[in-house]
């Protein structure tokens, strides 16, 4: 069932990417990776990626990850979530008023589990994590630690409104996990798109913590991805920025545009 669907899967461990930032477009989606710069000390990259993708278009399901330490925590992230790839296609068929809830309690079973809770015990390091998911026209997201989720739209931004989560530091899943504390700490939620094209873009610290750190603030990103017609031009040059500044972390994105035909909620007046 898994390979009638489309799956990206990479942990920084394997390729490094450093000094060469690349970009991949994978179906809809450009996902964009850059080890840090060796000049400037980067010696390793402990980032990760997980994309599944409905054949037809009618979902994409994404994970980010950003470890620390070792990469060992991302790489137990992306067997966790792969082995349960049947499980989450078969969520994910499900009208999109259940499935989406149904999806945040899965996830919530297997991140609490013995089983898994025991596995992180036994990593070096932990993980920051971002799950995100486009069905019909929402957007839901899950989120441990620091990455960083927009929707960028031109009726969103006249309001000054980029970001979907708040970055949370001092969460994370692996060696320190939230989710081996009495209570957990993350955060959820959905959204609905507006009309048109929208653009969701995920992004590791590594992006953001650079040089002047510009793009904290969260209108240059959207100036930057409506600024090029290109997103694999625009993803290449935001990392290759990153290189040039010297620097040091990874820096891993994932981007797509989706066009909802959909009308979105505006006010009575």
């Amino acid at each position: 069932m898994v390979q009638e669907f489309d799956k990206f899967s990479w942990v920084g461990s394997d390729d490094m990417y450093s000094d060469h930032p690349i970009t991949l477009t994978h179906k809809s989606m450009v996902i964009g990776r850059y080890g840090g710069n060796t000049a400037a000390g980067a010696d390793k990259n402990e980032d990760g990626a997980y994309v599944l993708l409905e054949p037809g278009g009618g979902w994409e399901f994404t994970m980010l990850l950003d470890a620390h330490k070792t990469a060992e925590s991302a790489e137990l992230l992306v067997r966790t979530i792969d082995r349960e790839a049947g499980e989450i296609i078969k969520l994910l068929s499900l009208p999109v008023h259940q499935a989406l809830h149904a999806l945040e309690g899965l996830l919530l079973s297997i991140f609490k589990s013995e089983d898994f809770i025991r596995q992180c015990r036994q990593v070096t390091g932990e993980t920051a994590c971002l799950i995100c998911v486009r069905m019909e026209n929402y957007i839901w997201w899950f989120s441990v630690g620091d990455n960083s989720l927009y929707l960028l739209h031109p009726e969103l931004a006249a309001r000054g409104q980029y970001a979907l989560n708040q970055r949370n530091f001092y969460e994370w899943i692996g060696f320190v996990n939230t989710f081996a504390q009495p209570v957990a700490c993350y955060s959820s939620g959905i959204r609905e798109l507006r009309q048109g094209p929208n653009m969701i873009v995920l992004t590791t610290d590594g992006l953001l913590e650079v040089g002047a750190r510009v793009l904290e603030d969260p209108r240059r990103l959207y100036l930057a991805f409506t600024g090029e017609d290109d997103m694999g031009i625009c993803v290449k040059g935001l990392l290759t920025d990153v290189h040039q500044q010297l620097g040091r972390d990874s820096a891993t994105v994932i981007a797509w545009s989706y066009d909802n035909s959909k009308g979105a909620a505006m006010p009575s007046d």
